[in-house]
């Protein structure tokens, strides 16, 4: 599979475009902090469970099945074991290179999802940095539900800090509601993260997120735009890795937003683009 490389200094990563423009390896200071895999075609194979993603045009779960948004049928096949439509339609589909600055654009929809689509993504590499920019327009004449998150997998072990006041604490139930963060939902300092969580932190804006390796030496920030004013958290016991999910909206979006809840998926206009911009800076100590 074809890789993409990025960087020469302290940080360097490498995308797949032919498995959803992920990042196949993120390794800082000689580090891999991603869960990498030795075969980049187990991206294909797992697709959720490896590197760093994008989610569009939703995130995280919404119930497959039928519904209806002003009229239109939409119908959602299941993608994963619990029954549920994840993570949008574009995280394992190949994209496509499109000019001079390395751009790459995937398109969907017309199908269960009835609004066509497109999702670009860029890449831009520092000393010890990586600037990520991820675009979802609407194509179609009307407008669409719309939704951007970025999944990345964190090798452990790893202390995480997210600075939010409230949590959905949970990503699966659909009556969710935030709440005070307290106890083992309390992220607020820099420590490791409570096994088996697997909820949507919010109440920053926007959310500074910080991740360290005290074996490796190391420290990482995640900067994001406006937008991402939602972090989703899984801490799995049976992986070695913990996902920490920017993302546009709150779990269930297509539910809150038919429910008219500000907390849901976006509306967006003919022709209009949703933006998500996200930085990580990695440093010693």
């Amino acid at each position: 599979m074809r890789e993409l490389h990025l960087g020469e200094g302290s940080l360097e990563a490498a995308l797949l475009p032919e498995a959803g423009a992920r990042l196949h390896r993120l390794r800082a200071f000689g580090h891999d902090l991603l869960r990498t895999p030795p075969d980049a075609e187990a991206h294909l194979r797992e697709p959720f469970f490896w590197g760093a993603y994008v989610m569009a045009p939703w995130c995280n779960r919404l119930p497959a099945g039928d519904t209806s948004v002003n009229g239109r049928p939409v119908h959602l096949a299941s993608n994963f074991p619990d029954g549920s439509a994840i993570h949008g339609q574009v995280s394992a589909v190949a994209w496509s290179e499109d000019g001079a600055d390395g751009r790459l654009v995937a398109r969907g929809g017309g199908d269960g999802w009835p609004w066509p689509y497109e999702v670009t993504a860029l890449a831009e590499a520092g000393d010890a940095s990586l600037l990520l920019r991820w675009q979802l327009t609407n194509l179609a004449d009307e407008p669409m539900p719309a939704g951007l998150g970025f999944h990345p997998w964190w090798q452990r072990p790893v202390r995480l800090r997210v600075a939010a006041d409230r949590v959905y604490a949970s990503n699966v139930s659909p009556t969710t509601e935030p709440e005070p963060v307290r106890d083992r939902y309390d992220l607020r300092t820099l420590a490791p993260p409570a096994e088996g969580l697997d909820g949507t932190w919010t109440a920053a804006s926007p959310p500074e997120i910080e991740l360290a390796w005290p074996e490796l030496g190391l420290r990482a920030t995640i900067t994001t735009s406006s937008m991402a004013t939602y972090v989703a958290v899984a801490t799995p016991a049976d992986l070695d890795a913990i996902a920490v999910e920017p993302q546009t909206h709150a779990p269930d979006g297509l539910r809150r937003l038919l429910d008219g809840r500000q907390d849901g998926l976006a509306v967006l206009p003919a022709g209009a683009s949703l933006t998500l911009d996200l930085g990580i800076s990695v440093r010693r100590g």
